[in-house]
């Protein structure tokens, strides 16, 4: 760890390194970024180019071989498949997060019910997880991530398993989200359309490396028939499939 000069910066990797022993697999090589505090940043790149590493790496769940970070204390991560534990409700689940501060009954009310209305799930609170659909079991996943008030909010790929309509219906919602708490978000993504609608910085890898930095200056809500739009992503998708 060390100090950073920009304070506006809430995370900075600074010629990061990345090895899985003992294969000695690289999965990291140099890899040197920052995102600013309520920054959008979206990670894209091919399977196994070390997007899932760095998130593993901003959320404690993996460390770096070498090269500097900076990361805040307090960070939430939403999965794939929004990891709810299955005998619990949908505010159940959220609860979890909100105890984990330790608030009394209710403050903990308060903090589920705030987040569950802003991610759309009222009407759901007392179903169980096999009673939701996929994007429902997200949006539970989310809420309880914001229970705990965090820093920052890492997305691994949120939206993968779910249909183009669902996707979208979360898209406008996650930019709701973000533009109410102003959290800072990292989200991982396969998509350059999904990172292009969403994010206010794109990182481009390949094979453990920081191929391109793209900042994003389009204006919200984006439309992705616009010119402007598609010619943000003709860039991207050139510099992905060189």
């Amino acid at each position: 760890m060390r100090n950073d000069s920009n304070l506006n910066n809430i995370i900075v990797f600074e010629k990061v390194g990345k090895i899985y022993e003992p294969q000695g697999d690289v999965a990291l090589k140099n890899v040197s970024f920052s995102v600013s505090k309520g920054e959008f940043a979206c990670i894209i790149g091919p399977s196994g180019c070390g997007k899932s590493t760095i998130l593993k790496i901003i959320s404690g769940l993996d460390k770096e071989s070498s090269g500097d970070i900076i990361i805040p204390k307090n960070i939430s991560m939403v999965f794939q498949n929004g990891a709810l534990f299955p005998w619990l409700t949908a505010y159940e689940n959220v609860a979890l997060g909100a105890r984990v501060k330790q608030q009394d009954k209710y403050e903990i009310d308060f903090i589920c019910q705030k987040y569950i209305k802003m991610m759309k799930l009222s009407e759901f609170a007392d179903k169980y997880p096999r009673e939701l659909s996929g994007g429902q079991r997200q949006r539970v996943g989310i809420a309880r991530a914001l229970a705990v008030d965090p820093d920052v909010l890492l997305l691994d790929e949120p939206f993968s398993a779910l249909d183009a309509k669902i996707t979208e219906e979360l898209h406008q919602d996650i930019l709701s989200m973000w533009q109410q708490t102003q959290k800072t978000i990292v989200m991982v993504s396969h998509s350059i359309e999904e990172a292009a609608a969403l994010a206010d910085k794109i990182i481009l890898m390949k094979t453990g490396l920081i191929q391109k930095e793209f900042k994003i200056n389009l204006s919200r809500p984006r439309h992705e028939q616009a010119p402007s739009f598609q010619e943000l992503v003709n860039q991207i998708r050139r510099e992905f499939f060189k």
